[in-house]
């Protein structure tokens, strides 16, 4: 399990026990995010496109421009509030929306189905986002999640039954900003820090003991990270995120959160053996016996490893059914 996933449990444990104790509920977020892709009749994207956005009164009127990729988003939408948006480009009737109402538990919407009819003839043209970049705009947004504000909570999608699948390009680049996140790197020292106080792996103690733990917290963390999340995924063709549920029996929650280490949706939408998750952990506990001192090592380690990273994840996938969207800002659903 990566040091980033330890420092996360840590984390979300300490800010969900004052909410579970008390039985008091978090706050859903008051606000939220509308965004979209616009292309042509060709498929090719349409820059510099104007969207605008309406609320019941005008103060809530938002206006922007597609930026070179052609994307538009809206921030700071009220919750419970009927919106509409309009898109015009040059050569294209203008495109209204139906009714959208952003509530806590789908607060952010990703406009797919932008219907234009070109301007002075009666030929009809429809512009969707492709998949691939509707993947890059559910990433764009995904890299925003943070559980109060700070813990990085990208690898959770709120949506599932809208998401696209990833590309191998973007598995690395979800995989590299976990990695370099400054969270990730504060935990590796304070992490180190606390083997350091319980005298394991046996390094032994002092400046040159806590610099040894230091670069194993970093490799492990880095490793588990890139090889569960990014190599073996591309490789497999399955998708290294958590997709929330929500909805349903806390059984079956509880059953889709426990099942997550093991189970995992393919590139293809079906479900499959999660071979990235326990390859990953495998992998990243087979890698410790290279690093960690001559007295830890062994089958012992790898197993051990892998249990504690399947408890963990377990764990977190339990924490991300029930607790960490209120907690996580503007908590991410792409539709």
């Amino acid at each position: 399990m990566g040091t980033l996933k330890k420092w996360f449990l840590l984390m979300s444990l300490l800010a969900a026990l004052p909410a579970m104790a008390q039985n008091v509920s978090v706050p859903d977020p008051q606000l939220g995010t509308i965004g979209g892709t616009v292309l042509d009749f060709s498929g090719d994207v349409v820059p510099k496109a104007t969207a605008t956005l309406e609320g019941l009164v005008p103060s809530e009127k938002q206006i922007t421009t597609a930026n070179d990729s052609a994307a538009f988003e809206f921030h700071d939408v009220k919750l419970g509030v009927p919106y509409h948006v309009w898109v015009a480009a040059n050569g294209f009737e203008e495109w209204c929306s139906p009714t959208i109402v952003l509530t806590p538990d789908r607060s952010v919407l990703l406009v797919t189905d932008v219907k234009l009819r070109l301007s002075g003839t009666e030929t009809s043209v429809t512009v969707y986002s492709s998949t691939q970049q509707i993947a890059v705009e559910q990433v764009h947004l995904e890299e925003q999640q943070r559980v109060l504000g700070l813990i990085p909570n990208f690898y959770a999608v709120y949506d599932s039954q809208n998401v696209v699948p990833l590309t191998a390009r973007l598995k690395f680049q979800l995989a590299l900003r976990v990695s370099v996140d400054p969270v990730t790197v504060m935990a590796v020292p304070l992490t180190a820090g606390l083997r350091q106080a319980a005298g394991t792996p046996n390094y032994g103690q002092g400046a040159k003991g806590y610099g040894q733990r230091v670069g194993a917290e970093a490799a492990a963390g880095f490793s588990d990270i890139m090889i569960g999340g990014a190599i073996l995924p591309s490789l497999l063709h399955q998708d290294p995120r958590y997709f929330y549920q929500g909805a349903g029996t806390t059984r079956s929650r509880l059953g889709h959160a426990f099942a997550s280490p093991f189970v995992c949706r393919g590139d293809n939408g079906r479900m499959q053996p999660n071979y990235s998750s326990i390859g990953g952990d495998l992998a990243s506990a087979a890698l410790m016996n290279t690093y960690y001192p001559q007295s830890n090592r062994g089958a012992r380690l790898v197993v051990g490893q892998f249990a504690v990273g399947t408890a963990e994840r377990e764990l977190s996938a339990v924490l991300q059914e029930f607790v960490l969207p209120r907690m996580t800002r503007g908590f991410k659903k792409q539709e």
